[in-house]
């Protein structure tokens, strides 16, 4: 009984940087598919258990998104305009920092980011 007790409190304290996830703004920078560099920001909206509404800010362009968590994962699927849709992936790690990568539906090729609070 006392290692399944153990056992709860370490599957909560795993699942605890997940928990952390709550709506904020987040700094980013990253690398395009073709090489390029950006920043800007990624806002966090909460809208449920695990749910979130994403929004990037990246020079003048703004990309909408949606997003879950699970674990230590943040999984992403946004629209990049007309007939363009993208999806990442994002480790959480240590601070909410979320480092991933990403890419548009027919892309031969992924971008990378990096997320800071």
């Amino acid at each position: 009984m006392k290692r399944l007790f153990l056992a709860a409190l370490l599957a909560i304290g795993l699942a605890l940087p997940a928990a952390a996830q709550r709506s904020t703004v987040y700094d980013v920078t990253g690398t395009n598919p073709d090489g390029t560099e950006y920043s800007g920001t990624m806002m966090l909206q909460q809208v449920g258990l695990s749910s979130f509404r994403i929004v990037w800010t990246i020079g003048a362009d703004t990309f909408e998104g949606v997003g879950m968590v699970s674990g230590l994962t943040l999984a992403t699927a946004f629209s990049l305009g007309e007939n363009q849709t993208g999806m990442g992936i994002y480790e959480i790690k240590p601070g909410d920092v979320l480092e991933g990568v990403w890419t548009v539906i027919g892309a031969f090729a992924a971008g990378r980011e990096t997320a800071r609070p």
